[in-house]
């Protein structure tokens, strides 16, 4: 006997279904390029259902971003669960975090939310909260938690974790901005970067 999906499971595939579509698609041609009708016809189903879920094209937008550009807090948390020397910790904190933030796709919806935020500040504050302010705020756990340690630290929590970030999303920034005109952000140089910080942290040792 077939087994019949339930309405909400086939629901929630065919949001996934689109998601993903929208994402390729928006990537691939950009935002304004593409027409819900290009959605529908590499996801399927109808343009109905995109009405039904999504609300138009902003809010189908709105969905990719805040499912598919993540925070690095999962990639810190992680990290920072081996309880490696902080000097470690930060150093695989920042390759790792630059690998995510470099992504091509990442970096194309990037720009994508650039051009949104100039006519939505709402979507941006949105965009910062989910994203930077959740890394940041993993970040700065981890200094007070290594503060609380007895672990000597020339900075405050909340700063170290500010400037430490900076250092990553300056490679993101530039690359959206710029559309790899600056040149190939090298590991190198962030690698210098990363030494930097630890000097002046006082977490070299």
């Amino acid at each position: 006997m077939k087994k019949i999906e339930p309405d909400l499971a086939r629901l929630d595939r065919r949001r996934r279904a689109i998601i993903e579509a929208a994402h390729q698609l928006f990537v691939e041609q950009g935002f304004e390029r593409t027409t819900l009708g290009h959605i529908v016809d590499r996801a399927g189903g109808s343009l109905a259902t995109v009405y039904k879920l999504f609300g138009n094209k902003e809010g189908l937008l709105e969905a990719v971003v805040f499912e598919q550009v993540g925070s690095g807090e999962n990639i810190i948390r992680e990290i920072a669960a081996a309880n490696a020397p902080p000097a470690e910790t930060l150093r695989q904190i920042a390759t790792e975090l630059n690998r995510r933030f470099l992504d091509p796709d990442e970096v194309a919806l990037v720009r994508i939310v650039i051009a949104r935020s100039i006519e939505d500040p709402a979507f941006a504050q949105r965009f910062f909260e989910t994203t930077a302010m959740c890394t940041r705020e993993a970040l700065e756990r981890i200094f007070v938690a290594w503060s609380k340690a007895g672990i000597a630290m020339d900075g405050e929590p909340e700063m170290l974790a500010e400037i430490f970030l900076g250092l990553i999303i300056l490679d993101l920034q530039t690359e959206a901005i710029s559309h790899g005109t600056a040149g190939q952000p090298s590991l190198e140089s962030l690698a210098l970067r990363t030494e930097f910080f630890l000097k002046g942290a006082g977490l070299a040792g």
